[in-house]
């Protein structure tokens, strides 16, 4: 509260554009230790405006209008913020206590550890034992007769930036291990994130190994022998080094660089060519230009989309995925991921290839198990790729960005296989940087313990499955994801989307359109309530008759035309009901239940093509087209 010059200015406007149209309101502003509070004077809505310090990444001062001077807040969830105070004074202090407070300088500072949380001691315990890793390996198989855990790293003595509890061959003993972490940079040595039971195929993960032009390590090469033994499929590994070449022989002269293939005589060596953070830094940043510019026409778009290079990014770190999975499934042959200290490029592509390997990972729960394994227990580095304290803006970088549009690339193209929606990958990118949970604080396991996170603060994965409903993916057909089982998705080029649900806060002039998805989402949720409504009705009916109601489904002959009638996979129309009279008996001799949204979904999910199972509905707009033309669907 120290550095709160103003804490209230009132005859504030506030012009927002997050819901793609201009709306302007009214109100007092208030700034508290972690939000900028602002509410509107109209005394019949009193809407409330909440923005947590922590998501703002920049504050903005104009220059003074007679109208009074303005600030504009950006967010790291890309929404933007104008607000226009009278007084020059008062914007004055705004300006400056939203500097301070947006950039906190210590973890204490953070709202997540601003309150005090053993007021719900037994929540906050729970909430943190909601995800087990361990029950995930034990699903995969492991440990067994070629995978056990090691005590090698029992209380981060190896490497402290690993989980205490890892995977390794069975065949490496204490001592390969030990000698083959003092090979790798920041002592990652390969440890296992993935075991695929049909291939008995791995998916490890190091970094990158201190070899120079011509050092070598005999325990490093033994522990790449052990992986391989591993996988009795197989007389080889693939070592995937997800940099590009040339960044990779350019580390040659530090001291690191990459596996000489003479040396490591039972791998094969594939470079994938994922930038570096700094690359992916500066593309993202030109795709939030793209939305800045004042009325872009299409040449405008296209050549800054075309410029920022982000869609080419987001090709390369799904083509890693892709390369990985195709080895583990089709060729039955472990793979050992990396790239320079192996917590930002490998954690992309290690869960990539998860997420097109295993089912699991496309439920709401699996994905929140794979972003705690490859991303929060493995090491990768929030606190400084999210800004969460204020550091070096050159640590920052979109890097699970990439992975949460990857996953939303795929969803596009294979619409029944993930159990969640959009909304559910935008909550995650909007939690990844509000610090509003403990989840995502600090750089490696043993910063967080050293913290005391569990203790202090709570975790995010119980909030989101309590409100799953709201991220469920109405066409998710799981014995079709679990009958596929591995996705092949097209990587060329033209199947790459702009990302506009992530990105549509940008967007100034047109409003977001709904997909098909969430239009099924409303049809469901009205359904529910109609359902609710019916049988309230039907309790009233049979209080005042003093007799139970019955009730007969009429079926509505539906219009078929044509084409139309090849295309349409909606919902079934709704049904007619009467009710009987008094002493009359109805058709059937049992009551007829009420249509549940399952029902309604039944051939939506029917309809197939060749990779996903449905007709392509990313090509029909919820505003436009054949839908709009159906009359079952109006």
């Amino acid at each position: 509260m120290e550095h709160i010059r103003t804490p209230k200015v009132e005859n504030v406007r506030l012009l927002e554009r997050s819901s793609g149209q201009r709306r302007i309101s009214t109100g007092t502003l208030y700034l508290s230790a972690t939000h900028t509070i602002f509410v509107e004077s109209n005394p019949d809505t009193r809407r409330e405006t909440w923005v947590l310090h922590s998501l703002v990444s920049g504050v903005e001062r104009t220059p003074s209008t007679p109208a009074g001077s303005q600030l504009m807040l950006r967010c790291k969830d890309f929404k933007v913020f104008q607000i226009l105070i009278p007084q020059e004074k008062d914007c004055s202090d705004v300006h400056s206590s939203l500097v301070r407070l947006s950039h906190p300088e210590k973890y204490s500072e953070l709202y997540c550890l601003s309150f005090n949380p053993s007021v719900n001691k037994e929540e906050r315990e729970e909430s943190w034992r909601f995800i087990d890793l361990m029950a995930d390996y034990k699903r995969m198989g492991v440990p067994n007769n070629l995978w056990v855990t090691t005590a090698a790293n029992s209380e981060y003595r190896v490497c402290d930036t690993y989980p205490s509890e890892v995977f390794v061959p069975k065949s490496a003993t204490p001592a390969v291990i030990v000698c083959s972490s003092r090979f790798r940079s920041r002592g990652r040595f390969p440890a296992l994130t993935y075991f695929h039971q049909d291939t008995l195929a791995a998916v490890c993960r190091c970094s990158q190994p201190l070899s120079g032009f011509s050092g070598r390590c005999q325990e490093d090469e033994l522990m790449l022998q052990a992986i391989m033994k591993s996988n009795p499929g197989s007389d080889y590994i693939y070592v995937v080094d997800t940099r590009p070449k040339l960044n990779a022989m350019a580390n040659r002269a530090a001291g690191k660089g990459y596996e000489n293939e003479d040396h490591y005589t039972n791998i094969k060596l594939q470079f994938i060519g994922i930038e570096n953070i700094h690359v992916m830094r500066s593309s993202q940043q030109k795709i939030i230009d793209i939305g800045d510019m004042r009325a872009p026409s299409m040449t405008d778009f296209l050549w800054g989309l075309e410029n920022s290079g982000w869609l080419k990014h987001i090709k390369a770190v799904l083509d890693a995925g892709v390369f990985i999975a195709r080895a583990v499934a089709d060729e039955g042959v472990s793979v050992l991921v990396h790239c320079s200290d192996g917590w930002d490029r490998t954690a992309q592509a290690c869960s990539v290839a998860s997420v097109l390997l295993d089912p699991y990972y496309r439920t709401i729960k699996g994905l929140m198990v794979l972003i705690e394994r490859d991303w929060v227990s493995f090491g990768h580095k929030f606190s400084h790729r999210y800004a969460h304290l204020d550091g070096d803006p050159k640590e920052v970088s979109p890097v699970i960005d990439q992975f949460l549009e990857c996953v939303w690339q795929l969803s596009e193209q294979f619409p029944c296989a993930f159990e969640f929606n959009e909304h559910f990958l935008i909550s995650l990118h909007t939690h990844v940087y509000s610090c509003q949970f403990g989840t995502f604080l600090g750089n490696c396991q043993k910063e967080r313990r050293d913290m005391r996170l569990s203790e202090r603060t709570h975790s995010l994965w119980p909030q989101l499955w309590e409100d799953r409903a709201e991220y469920t993916n109405p066409l998710y057909k799981a014995e079709l994801s679990q009958s596929q089982a591995v996705l092949r998705p097209n990587t060329t080029p033209y199947c790459f989307k702009m990302w506009k649900g992530l990105y549509n806060h940008m967007d100034k002039t047109t409003p977001a359109r709904q997909s098909p998805a969430d239009v099924l989402s409303a049809v469901r949720e009205e359904s529910q309530q109609l359902e609710e409504e019916l049988t309230n009705h039907q309790e009233r009916i049979a209080a005042l008759t003093r007799r139970p109601v019955t009730w007969e489904k009429v079926e509505v002959p539906r219009r078929r035309t044509g084409h139309l009638q090849q295309r349409h996979c909606g919902p079934d129309p709704p049904s007619s009901y009467s009710a009987p009279a008094p002493g009359q008996h109805t058709a059937h001799s049992e009551p007829e239940e009420p249509l549940g949204p399952h029902v309604q979904l039944k051939h939506l999910c029917s309809c197939s093509d060749l990779e996903s199972g449905v007709a392509d509905l990313s090509s029909r707009s919820s505003s436009g087209g054949d839908y709009c033309k159906d009359p079952d669907f109006e």
